[in-house]
């Protein structure tokens, strides 16, 4: 009879304490804001059953400059109902655009700026990559008529100036 209750105080203490070993998806945030990145893709991947994993996954491979798999990441997030706002349709378009794919970088850059809720900055950097989209797909014309909308909103940016003669010669 000792030793049955030995077996299953040992059984209980083994759950208990894998029980604590941590939520995945809070380990790979934290490694996330500590910059570990290949420890927190490893922890996501642990907890895929979440939209929000599928995020934490790809801005970890981002970081490591895989856009590849962080858009792949980004798309699963969107598929398992992660909540779809600017942020994640910016991180989208930029890894379209580190692809060489300036149509789908236009396409999330066009939902990222419908979505509500985006600051201003965020807009405005969305609002230019949208001219690099255009100019990825050699739509040099469309890519003009966008700086110039741009340079109307923001008239100081030195580096859509420089945009300006870049287009030029196009």
């Amino acid at each position: 009879m000792k030793r049955l209750a030995a077996v299953i105080l040992t059984a209980s203490m083994g759950l208990a304490l894998a029980g604590c070993s941590g939520n995945p998806y809070k380990e790979g945030v934290s490694q996330l804001e500590s910059k570990k990145y290949k420890q927190a893709e490893a922890s996501f991947k642990e907890a895929v059953n979440t939209a929000d994993a599928y995020r934490g996954i790809g801005i970890a491979c981002w970081e490591q400059k895989e856009y590849k798999a962080a858009l792949k990441a980004f798309k699963n997030a969107v598929k398992a109902g992660t909540k779809e706002n600017a942020t994640l349709y910016n991180l989208m378009g930029g890894c379209a655009l580190k692809l060489d794919d300036g149509k789908s970088a236009l396409s999330y850059y066009e939902k990222g700026l419908a979505a509500s809720g985006s600051s201003d900055e965020l807009k405005k950097e969305m609002e230019y990559n949208v001219i690099v989209s255009y100019e990825k797909m050699q739509n040099w014309e469309k890519a003009k008529s966008k700086l110039n909308e741009y340079l109307e909103k923001y008239p100081d940016d030195e580096t859509a100036k420089k945009e300006v003669e870049f287009l030029e010669t196009r």
